[in-house]
């Protein structure tokens, strides 16, 4: 089974995804630099989420460099990640509209820890899918990252409870971890 599609399919979702979240951006109907005072929490929430999202990018253009093939639990994985990528828009406009309250923060993080399983989910099928040997396997198997994000993830979430601000910081600590594309695969590529 070609990868292609898939990979073609993945980058129009992230698009769309993209799409609707600066459609959240609405403009003030007054024109004076005040009127732009309300939207600072949607903008900032709408920066953290598109970084979020152009890590997701990155990495999975990384990623599909050194896949060989997929085959149909890999579609379905795939599938999975774009599921809880989707839901990027909700979180972050709710998170926004409601000036980075309790609930939609720790929603925000729920959906981030979601997404972080998901990938994690796909890589171990792509892993299954390929030899041991595989450019593919060398690339990925310490998967400490991903852990780690997962674990922030969580503690985020239940700190959410007690202060946003605290769970908004490790968010952007994740972020911030896999700003640069994995370095796992590039090394790969270029041996």
């Amino acid at each position: 089974m070609s990868k292609g599609r898939l990979e073609a399919f993945s980058d129009g979702v992230l698009a769309i995804i993209i799409t609707i979240m600066v459609l959240e951006l609405v403009p003030p109907h007054d024109n004076d630099l005040s009127a732009l005072s309300p939207l600072i929490p949607k903008f900032l929430s709408y920066v953290l989420s598109f970084v979020f999202l152009a890590i997701y990018w990155n990495n999975h253009h990384h990623l599909w460099q050194v896949v060989e093939r997929v085959n149909g639990s890999i579609l379905w994985a795939n599938m999975h990640l774009l599921f809880w990528l989707s839901l990027i828009p909700f979180a972050t406009g709710w998170m926004g509209e409601n000036h980075f309250s309790t609930i939609p923060v720790a929603l925000y993080g729920t959906v981030l820890w979601l997404s972080g399983l998901a990938y994690y989910v796909m890589v171990l099928a792509l892993m299954k899918h390929h030899s041991k040997n595989s450019v593919l396997a060398a690339a990925v198997s310490n998967n400490t990252k991903e852990r780690w994000s997962l674990y922030i993830y969580t503690a985020a979430i239940l700190l959410a409870f007690v202060s946003t601000r605290i769970a908004l910081a490790l968010y952007v600590i994740v972020t911030i971890m896999w700003l640069v594309p994995d370095r796992r695969i590039e090394s790969k590529i270029t041996k």
